[in-house]
């Protein structure tokens, strides 16, 4: 055991460090919120830290990039000890099994395997993780994540379904689909009908996250960055208003499109 002066030494491994402040934090005598955490109370926590990575990654913001891992690298710790409390697992088991699973799904490095560009060491790595779950007779999508965001399920669906053969080769085929289906939801809403407007929209969002995927390009990553942009150019458009003593809800949107467009033709 790592006694308080222990914890505060530099010599000591940070990650074993790290592991001992949780111990401590979660003690009888710690914190008493670190105490009352539980796995499902440390959920939002745990998306939000994701999220945060993602965003610093984003921003090519190395020193927030770090900052951010370490508090994912938090709650992983915070959850292990936890399960440690309940005799349950330890960090040495989650570290043992992600290592013993790199080593197994990955027999092109430390195996024998044919599987030698990224197409056949994905299709691999499929196979592999199919036989471990012994799904080899389940349905194709069987263990596909649902809880992830829609974009990134998407966009993970199509690229499992690719690498099976089931995808467009030509990039020209995806922009037909994207128009067609844009086709159908201009029919739909001039037939009146929610429900298959409703259905269509979902069709093209879809098929535009395969025109992304198509591209190399991640959809989430791509709606996030439009989305910053258009809040960026926006809070242009409000100092801009401002300026001219005018607020939001004040001004028609004719006077706002004209202040919107000046925003974009100063950022060309």
């Amino acid at each position: 055991m790592v006694d308080g002066k222990a914890v505060e030494a530099e010599s000591i491994n940070p990650f074993h460090r790290l592991c001992e402040i949780m111990r401590r934090l979660r003690a009888s005598d710690g914190c008493p919120w670190d105490r009352e955490q539980t796995h499902e109370s440390l959920v939002p926590g745990l998306l939000e830290e994701a999220y945060e990575v993602a965003a610093a990654i984003r921003a090519h913001d190395d020193a927030n990039l770090r900052e951010e891992l370490g508090d994912l690298l938090l709650q992983v710790v915070m959850h292990a000890q936890i399960a440690s409390e309940e005799e349950r697992f330890t960090i040495n088991d989650v570290a043992r099994e992600i290592g013993d699973k790199l080593v197994r799904r990955h027999p092109h490095v430390f195996g024998v395997s044919e599987a030698r560009d990224t197409d056949a060491v994905l299709q691999q790595w499929d196979a592999i993780k199919r036989a471990e779950r012994k799904a080899a007779d389940a349905a194709y999508f069987t263990g596909l994540t649902r809880a992830l965001p829609a974009l990134m399920l998407a966009q993970k669906t199509q690229t499992q379904a690719a690498r099976v053969g089931f995808d467009w080769k030509e990039i020209a085929a995806v922009v037909a689909k994207v128009d067609e289906e844009l086709g159908e939801v201009k029919a739909a809403i001039a037939a009146g009908d929610a429900d298959a407007v409703a259905d269509e929209i979902g069709d093209l969002l879809f098929a535009v996250v395969n025109l992304a995927r198509k591209n190399q390009l991640e959809a989430e990553t791509l709606l996030a960055a439009a989305t910053e942009k258009f809040v960026r150019r926006f809070h242009q458009l409000e100092g801009e208003l401002s300026r001219a003593g005018k607020k939001l809800g004040e001004v028609d949107l004719a006077e706002m499109d004209a202040v919107w467009n000046r925003v974009k033709r100063s950022e060309a």
